[in-house]
């Protein structure tokens, strides 16, 4: 039986919020694989925020490969891998960016006082386009 997701399940998945697993290449060493806040909407590109001089930051460039995984935390457990290249770079766009990223994980009110302490102007906005996908979806067991 096979328990992968279709499109449209892997792309709402992904679209629901779950702290994703970054995963970059790391010359000289083992991939850096950190937890991010991301966010994606179906059909679209995946984006996430990173300090500017962060490990994270010093190691994507447009045209890096990265990959993200996405998981459920209780059975029946579903996950969803998602790898392409870094297809933008930008500053973070003051607080708004970071605030609609911290209200998407944390609610508008912890969200809004998140962004206001952590918005230093040191970020920047990474985006991906989604091009290979891995799912599972042991729900599909029957």
């Amino acid at each position: 039986m096979a328990f992968n997701m279709t499109r449209d399940e892997r792309e709402t998945f992904l679209a629901d919020v779950h702290v994703g697993v970054l995963a970059l290449d790391e010359p000289s060493r083992g991939p850096l694989t950190v937890p991010v806040w991301y966010d994606y909407e179906p059909g679209g590109n995946l984006w996430f925020i990173t300090g500017r001089n962060s490990r994270k930051g010093a190691l994507v460039a447009e045209g890096t490969r990265v990959s993200l995984c996405a998981q459920t935390e209780s059975a029946p457990y579903q996950y969803v891998s998602v790898e392409g290249p870094v297809s933008e770079i930008r500053d973070a766009n003051g607080t708004d960016e970071l605030r609609a990223m911290a209200r998407r994980y944390l609610g508008p009110e912890q969200g809004n006082r998140y962004a206001e302490a952590n918005s230093s102007g040191e970020s920047i906005v990474v985006v991906v386009t989604p091009q290979r996908w891995l799912t599972v979806d042991y729900g599909k067991r029957g």
